[in-house]
């Protein structure tokens, strides 16, 4: 197996809606916010190399909304998705299975684009594209307050390609490079690789944990449509990567790629940060 960070550029998000009812002088400690009170996020994604399979966890954002739209998230940095894994030796062409954690559009934007005709496409044309079947209702059928979350344009011409498949979610029969950890607080349903890889076990913490500054059980984004069931998996899930000493894979933190925690007094705190590179 070899893994390989595939960073698809930066955005911003409001510090408050990051950070929920947790007091911007708090929070701004670890996530300086700019005069509009605005974060820096990345949106960093993972590319599994197993076997005859390459699997992409996530995609990014993409490129086919409006002006308008991203006028809204601040899209900046030189890093694309198709630039990334160019870099990293392969093609679009080459993806055998597109993971995706959730479908709020800023993980998976970048799995379909708008041909010249302007019509949608899948940008991985060979791949079979992943969710599963809770998370799949919940986004076709979405509830007000994340609607405009789910886009249409990123998820329905993955099903109207035949590319759309569900992961078995209860047994994991679909992939032997990962087991799948399921969390509810976020999004319904939301899955979390977890790899063994070498010495190590490393988890694709994805929204469960957006950055190093998110360690602290109260430091819950306001997005998150069950904030308390979030902080009760967020609390389950930190005590075992402590006692496990997990490597957890940052999707969205600006600076840190992976970090581990550790036990202390006040709770589990953040322990070390790292590049994966360092455990490659």
């Amino acid at each position: 197996m070899k893994l390989h960070v595939i960073n698809t550029g930066f955005f911003k998000l409001d510090g408050g809606a990051m950070f929920g009812v947790v007091p911007k002088s708090l929070w701004s400690r670890t996530n300086v916010p700019d005069a509009n009170n605005l974060c820096t996020w990345a949106m960093r994604c993972l590319l599994i190399e197993e076997g005859d399979r390459l699997i992409l966890v996530d995609n990014g954002i993409g490129n086919k909304q409006s002006e308008k739209f991203f006028s809204h998230y601040y899209l900046h940095g030189e890093d694309s998705l198709i630039g990334s894994l160019n870099n990293a030796g392969f093609s679009e062409d080459d993806i055998t299975d597109v993971f995706m954690t959730h479908l709020h559009f800023d993980h998976c934007g970048g799995g379909v684009y708008y041909n010249n005709d302007n019509k949608p496409e899948l940008t991985f044309k060979n791949a079979k594209y992943w969710s599963n079947e809770n998370h799949w209702q919940w986004a076709t059928v979405p509830n007000p307050r994340e609607k405009a979350s789910f886009l249409s344009e990123n998820i329905l011409p993955i099903q109207e390609s035949g590319h759309l498949n569900f992961v078995d979610i209860v047994n994991n029969s679909n992939f032997n490079a990962f087991d799948i950890i399921t969390m509810d607080g976020h999004t319904e349903k939301q899955m979390l690789p977890k790899i063994k890889y070498k010495d190590h076990t490393i988890v694709f913490v994805a929204d469960l944990l957006p950055s190093t500054g998110h360690i602290p059980l109260p430091y819950v984004m306001g997005y998150d449509t069950r904030p308390l069931l979030t902080m009760d998996e967020k609390g389950r899930f930190l005590v075992e990567a402590a006692d496990n000493n997990y490597v957890l894979f940052l999707e969205h933190d600006g600076v840190n790629e992976c970090c581990t925690v550790k036990h202390t007094e006040k709770g589990v705190r953040l322990d070390k940060t790292f590049p994966l590179s360092e455990i490659l």
